[in-house]
């Protein structure tokens, strides 16, 4: 088993596996005070690749750690990526299914939906909508996206703007 982890600042470093990926997650733990005292995001994502009889499996790794501005104090911490823990055998599974990294923007006027979805379009992508529950799911060649969103409030699907550049598509929800 190879691995590669990238994080902001241009760190890059060997990642030796699953080691490298625990090792990582020890310097969150650091972190997490500064982030609450300065009101930061941090992110972290990386891939491991190995063999597993005739195949080769990538998987793709990441979380991001975000701290509330201001008064609200709140942490939120949200993965993304492609390795889950199974809930039924605990072991630890490359799916094929992507969960994208996703922010949501609550304006007076309207929300704002970001999501990062490499090498995905407009096109691609699938929105369903049942009352403040946002599904999207995405499929182009090897690159397939799915997510649930909680929305902070509901919005009837044809009041949603859809824009991708680039891999980052935006999804504008209006009343």
């Amino acid at each position: 088993m190879t691995g590669k982890k990238t994080g902001r600042g241009g760190d890059t470093k060997g990642g030796g596996g699953v080691g490298g990926i625990l090792k990582g997650f020890s310097e969150i733990v650091e972190r997490l005070s500064d982030l609450a005292e300065k009101g930061e995001n941090l992110s972290r994502t990386g891939e491991v690749s190995w063999k597993e009889g005739e195949k080769d499996l990538k998987g793709i790794y990441g979380f991001s750690v975000k701290v509330g501005m201001g008064g609200d104090r709140e942490v939120k911490v949200e993965p993304f990526g492609n390795i889950r823990k199974d809930d039924g055998s605990g072991r630890t599974e490359v799916q094929e299914i992507r969960e994208p990294i996703v922010d949501v923007f609550d304006e007076e006027d309207h929300t704002l939906v970001v999501v990062e979805m490499p090498g995905i379009g407009a096109a691609d992508l699938t929105l369903d909508v049942k009352d403040d529950l946002l599904t999207l799911s995405a499929d182009q060649g090897e690159k397939k996206y799915r997510k649930e969103i909680l929305l902070p409030r509901s919005y009837p699907r044809e009041n949603m703007a859809v824009t991708s550049n680039n891999g980052i598509v935006e999804i504008r929800c209006t009343l």
